[in-house]
């Protein structure tokens, strides 16, 4: 009797019920639980960063501030016409997250429309509530036919977790319509390996209004050249070459755009004239002796490492999905064309070559998968940003391209060109990488995009650098 009045009176005390507790003890609960919601965490602190690169930042997400909806489609990587948004009013506010805290350097706004100016200015912020104005701008390019580069360290150099992009429609008062949103800066430095002394880039832009595509020579590449739209720094280490469907080509034979390495072995000594069977070029062995004294090297290796991160979806059907990631080139034909090709409803990609033979037709090489425009999804395909590697070479009338996996599996293909006509006289070869988009058809903005870690060239007898050099 005695144990049950002590066991009693306890209950009594700390207000213990069988049926979850009694009025005094929820009260007490509440109060605690109010307590610890007026306890706010303390604010997360972003440090300045300080960094001398860019490169793509990642995107968490897109808020429309008017509508009050996410915005998933400006960052998808989907350039096409059926992936934009219209803003619904003249003035919208966008809010851009980014995944982690950087240096801004760069945006690339798509407009889906290029024919108009459109206003806007950009802002940046630590908190989402303090907001510090980054161009000075203020509008795009008109009739352009690529996007424009947003600088966005022009007045000082930040450090954000949020932009803002303020639109006030375009030159006609029409509200924005936009395909993507990209940002650039970076978090630390870092670096790529590729020796970019003996290559010239061809990029769609016209900056010397002469019609054709501009070229970045071998010093300036060299020297840190980049470019967000088409040739930019990766944050694993690599350098990205992107191209859309329009754009300047090189040149008015030329059917298509391109972002794409010409191999100069000059190495900047503009004493040798691009063209020509001289020091800049190499040729083949079974090339007169002539060619082969004067030549910069007699036949030559080209291996890459890279991954294709994006292709065409849009235009005619034997275009969509096609870019070529590596070439010879000769005088006025290509002995050799390396395509990369998925289409849209497969999931990998195929691997195919062309051969032209001098003044004839191409013949083409299947490696992996088909090159048919209604292909099957290839077994031993390889998807997007899925890491490869290709070796081209070429000695004497034997060309090789080689396919190598990230899983160590080769595929092989070894055209002979005996009767291919480049043992006459005069024909003078460089090795070519990059994107070249094989689509010309398709929506403005629709675009090839590959990641290359590793490229390298040599040659017998290519005595700028020892390392280039093959006995």
């Amino acid at each position: 009797m005695q144990k049950q009045m002590i066991f009693l009176t306890f209950i009594t005390l700390f207000g213990l019920t069988s049926c979850g507790g009694s009025p005094a003890s929820n009260t007490a609960a509440q109060e605690v639980a109010k307590q610890n919601e007026n306890q706010t965490a303390p604010p997360v602190v972003i440090e300045d960063i300080s960094c001398n690169v860019s490169y793509p930042l990642q995107i968490t997400s897109i808020y429309n501030e008017v509508a009050k909806v996410n915005l998933p489609v400006l960052f998808d990587g989907i350039k096409t016409n059926v992936s934009s948004w219209q803003a619904a009013q003249t003035m919208s506010n966008l809010i851009v997250e980014l995944s982690e805290p950087a240096l801004l350097k760069q945006m690339v706004i798509t407009w889906q429309n290029l024919a108009n100016v459109h206003l806007f200015n950009v802002y940046a912020s630590k908190d989402k509530e303090n907001w510090q104005l980054l161009n000075t701008t203020g509008q795009s390019e008109k009739n352009t036919s690529v996007p424009d580069v947003v600088k966005l360290d022009e007045l000082a150099a930040t450090t954000a977790l949020y932009l803002k992009l303020e639109l006030a429609g375009n030159d006609v008062s029409e509200p924005s319509n936009i395909l993507e949103i990209n940002a650039l800066g970076c978090q630390q430095d870092i670096s790529h390996s590729l020796e970019l002394v003996d290559w010239y880039l061809s990029v769609p832009t016209d900056e010397d209004n002469n019609g054709k595509s501009d070229s970045i020579k071998e010093t300036d590449l060299a020297n840190g050249y980049f470019d967000p739209r088409f040739f930019s720094l990766s944050k694993d280490g690599g350098v990205i070459f992107s191209t859309s469907v329009s754009g300047y080509r090189t040149s008015t034979n030329t059917k298509y755009v391109r972002s794409e390495l010409r191999e100069m072995l000059r190495r900047g000594d503009t004493s040798y004239n691009t063209q020509g069977v001289n020091k800049n070029n190499w040729v083949f062995s079974t090339a007169p002796q002539a060619d082969l004294d004067n030549a910069g090297g007699v036949d030559g290796e080209l291996n890459a490492e890279l991954a294709i991160n994006s292709v065409t979806s849009t235009g005619e059907d034997y275009q969509i999905g096609r870019v070529i990631i590596g070439q010879i080139h000769a005088n006025d034909d290509e002995p050799v064309r390396v395509y990369y090709r998925k289409l849209p409803d497969n999931s990998k990609g195929s691997i195919y070559l062309a051969h032209e033979s001098l003044g004839g037709d191409d013949v083409y090489y299947e490696i992996i998968g088909s090159r048919d425009n209604s292909a099957s999804n290839p077994t031993d395909g390889i998807a997007l940003n899925e890491k490869f590697s290709y070796s081209i070479s070429v000695v004497g009338h034997a060309l090789t391209v080689t396919i190598i996996k990230s899983d160590g599996s080769e595929f092989i293909q070894t055209v002979d060109m005996t009767q291919s006509g480049y043992d006459e006289g005069s024909q003078y070869m460089y090795f070519k990488a990059g994107v070249y988009n094989q689509n010309n058809s398709g929506d403005a903005h629709d675009y090839v995009q590959a990641t290359f870690y590793h490229i390298d060239n040599s040659h017998r007898g290519y005595s700028h650098s020892t390392n280039k050099i093959r006995n």
